[in-house]
């Protein structure tokens, strides 16, 4: 069942999965504004029985980034330019990259678990897309990138969160900073990836890892990603504490005693 087919994004269920799309491999899946709101779009239409969202992109790479026609003087059509938002006072560009951000930040949500399926490239934005979602399974072709700063900017689609969690900061700090790649085999090993598998078992490997995900019950996959969110947050003892009060709640459930 397709649900939303517009501006490079594509949603499509089936039962407790749901797959998004970026839709434009003429242009490597490369990022526009209205292709934001439109993953925004997608994940407030997501129907309550999804537990598994896989994100990929059609055609040879996941997403090359941001469109570069975003960095001409005129940006897109009918879209405030990036000049345009330079003369904005700060709390319009606050506004402006928040809603940017809205893209970005729903794949990490507690009802759900999210997968990108990353193949060939994954630059700038499209890298910041793939540390949006929970997990990573990347194709042997796969190469992250993180341009911003050698464009003068900074990355500010969330992906710096999860990349210093990922890394770590030094490592972080120098993938940022070069804008070198990280190929598919040195980003499983540093954490980047979970998985890396040749290129015509991409699919595949996606799709048995989301059925792997299914195997447990709900309610308790969605305590213990709460808790595994949270872990960095907290002290120990706090942690320690989390569980107390997570355990509890799935002991009283299993027990028919749950609000």
């Amino acid at each position: 069942m397709t649900l939303l087919d517009k501006d490079g994004v594509r949603l499509a269920v089936d039962g407790a999965v749901a797959t998004v799309t970026l839709d434009r491999p003429a242009r490597r899946n490369a990022q526009t504004f209205a292709m934001w709101r439109a993953l925004a779009e997608a994940g407030r239409l997501l129907p309550g029985e999804v537990r598994v969202v896989v994100l990929r992109g059609e055609g040879p790479s996941f997403s090359a980034g941001l469109d570069r026609q975003a960095f001409t003087p005129e940006g897109f059509e009918g879209e405030p330019s990036f000049t345009d938002l330079a003369r904005s006072s700060d709390a319009e560009i606050d506004a402006a990259i928040a809603g940017y951000q809205e893209a970005f930040t729903w794949w990490r949500r507690n009802d759900v678990v999210s997968v990108a399926a990353v193949q060939g490239h994954a630059v700038g934005a499209g890298f910041q897309l793939a540390l949006a979602c929970d997990l990573r399974v990347c194709a042997d072709d796969a190469q992250f990138a993180m341009r911003e700063t050698s464009l003068g900017l900074v990355p500010d689609l969330t992906g710096t969160h999860p990349l210093v969690s990922l890394v770590g900061y030094a490592r972080a700090l120098e993938i940022c900073v070069t804008g070198r790649f990280v190929r598919a085999e040195e980003a499983e090993r540093i954490g980047l990836a979970n998985l890396v598998v040749p290129r015509a078992e991409l699919e595949a490997a996606t799709a048995d890892l989301a059925a792997a995900l299914l195997a447990a019950p709900r309610d308790a996959v969605v305590e213990t990603k709460a808790l595994l969110r949270g872990a960095v947050e907290r002290t120990y003892d706090e942690q320690r504490a989390a569980e107390r009060e997570a355990q509890g709640r799935r002991l009283r459930d299993l027990a028919g005693l749950g609000e």
